[in-house]
């Protein structure tokens, strides 16, 4: 069992170190190099056509600079190491931050003007040094346009040391999955009355509660527990006191996704700010202390509050869909609930 044992911790070495490796991505000459090459092909015409020795020595001199900046463009990029992390809220066309650790694992000689980026054409944070051994953190400020799963499959890290002339690029494999949420709306830009929000919180009503909401005059088959003993006292007669009843504070969130498909883009547009509204007032609900229940055609979570019924909402409508048209209404867990209904025209909510 012992050799059997050594077998698979030398494949897991060889595994992480081959992930370790970064794939190369070409080198590229930067604005400064190009103009620096074209002054040494300006000298290299004036050398030839003068046979000046001093000019071939500058020649000389600038072809080297060329040579030595490649080289060392291409070692600076070497034995290192990045790791990313991806905070656990990411919404929809909202900027967040993707914190990275660049590790040097040579042990003798530092790395210099260090450029890092996911996208080819998206943010770049540099490190304009890293000591050997060293670890360098720091984030980068990325936004995804879209809801659902998204990967990010690569870092790219690239040079510019030692006289920017060109950038070497190398590719690091992160393959860091992320579950974007709904884009959510500003408190109060969304309309939720338009949008099929039924059920009226705001007038009290007579109950069983704690409030007290009027009183009045003591009525055959009044509970005697409820008498006002000082208004009784000062009036002479009964008085009873009758109590507000405690708000509903349930949510209902019927989402019909039950569609079919969605041929036009204004319908797709459309269909992502339903999800939109959705997530916004389970989330605003959710803050204010409600308990939130969501119905689809593929899930129904019942009613919860919380945290943890923030993320299961939020998790469901980033991962909905449109789906086959079906007749049948969707139904609310509690009638007495308040209910967002959202569809699109034509759908059977």
């Amino acid at each position: 069992m012992a050799p059997r044992r050594g077998v698979g911790a030398w494949r897991r070495r060889l595994r992480d170190a081959w992930r370790r490796r970064g794939t190369p991505e070409g080198i590229r000459i930067t604005k400064v190099g190009l103009w620096f090459v074209l002054l040494t092909i300006v000298v290299a015409i004036a050398a030839t056509n003068t046979g000046n020795n001093s000019l071939y020595l500058v020649l000389a001199s600038m072809l080297s600079l060329l040579a030595v900046s490649g080289i060392a463009s291409r070692w600076n990029l070497r034995k290192l190491d990045i790791a990313a992390t991806a905070p656990v809220d990411v919404y929809a066309r909202r900027p967040f931050s993707l914190s990275f650790a660049l590790r040097n694992r040579s042990t003798r000689l530092p790395r210099w003007l260090l450029l890092i980026s996911v996208q080819l054409r998206g943010p770049v944070r540099l490190v304009p040094h890293l000591p050997a051994g060293a670890t360098a953190r720091g984030a980068l400020d990325l936004m995804l346009p879209r809801r659902g799963r998204h990967r990010i499959e690569a870092a790219h890290v690239s040079s510019l040391f030692p006289l920017g002339f060109f950038r070497k690029g190398m590719r690091y494999r992160l393959d860091l999955e992320l579950l974007v949420y709904p884009e959510i709306f500003a408190a109060g830009s969304v309309d939720l009355e338009a949008s099929g929000l039924s059920g009226d919180l705001s007038a009290p009503r007579v109950g069983w509660g704690h409030e007290l909401h009027s009183l009045r005059q003591f009525r055959q088959g009044d509970d005697p527990r409820n008498i006002h003993w000082k208004k009784t006292a000062q009036t002479g007669g009964l008085v009873f006191q009758e109590r507000e009843a405690e708000e509903n504070l349930r949510l209902s969130i019927v989402f019909d996704n039950g569609v079919g498909r969605l041929a036009e883009e204004s319908e797709r547009e459309r269909f992502e700010q339903l999800v939109s509204e959705a997530a916004t007032a389970a989330v605003d609900h959710l803050d204010r202390g409600f308990e939130v229940e969501l119905v689809t055609r593929d899930r129904h979570l019942p009613f919860a509050a919380g945290g943890r019924q923030r993320r299961d909402v939020l998790e469901t409508l980033a991962l909905v869909e449109p789906g086959p048209r079906r007749r049948r209404p969707l139904a609310a867990g509690d009638a007495s609930a308040r209910q967002l209904r959202l569809t699109l025209p034509g759908g059977a909510t």
